[in-house]
């Protein structure tokens, strides 16, 4: 399967073989590998073949395969508890601009180790939801395959 990549990608050449990893996985659509920034041990990426800066980006095909790759390193890494992850854009805390799941242990003997997380969660009144509902399902059903 053709897939689309970009030369100057860290990722890219990774999964070219450019740059050499420590490679988990490794499917016709996806390749996983560990972090070589781990936030805990087995900290691991799972990126698609396809190049592409943003989750709405990638075929949807490539995100099918991914996931099932993700769920496979998390029960190998062993712990109950566990971060899977995917930011978008610079402002999310995307690092590297071609999408990449993290599959991130939280040991049980090791709390402080892992995805440390704030959630700022906030009240929103029950009549800004239903308005943010309302919107979104415009978008929705008007454009099923993309609300983009």
């Amino acid at each position: 399967m053709a897939t689309k990549s970009l030369a100057s990608c860290l990722f890219c050449k990774i999964i070219k073989g450019d740059i050499p990893s420590f490679k988990l996985l490794e499917t016709e659509l996806s390749f996983a590998f560990l972090d070589i920034g781990p936030l805990s041990n087995g900290h691991a990426l799972v990126i698609p073949k396809y190049h592409a800066e943003k989750m709405h980006e990638v075929p949807d095909e490539y995100l099918r395969d991914a996931l099932p790759l993700a769920k496979k390193i998390a029960l190998a890494q062993g712990t109950p508890n566990y971060n899977i992850l995917q930011n978008n854009g610079r402002l999310a805390h995307q690092e590297v601009p071609h999408v990449h799941f993290h599959v991130i242990p939280k040991p049980e003997d090791a709390p402080q180790e892992g995805l440390g997380i704030g959630w700022p969660a906030k009240t929103i009144p029950k009549e800004e939801l239903q308005k943010i509902h309302a919107d979104l399902k415009v978008k929705l059903d008007a454009n099923p395959e993309s609300a983009l």
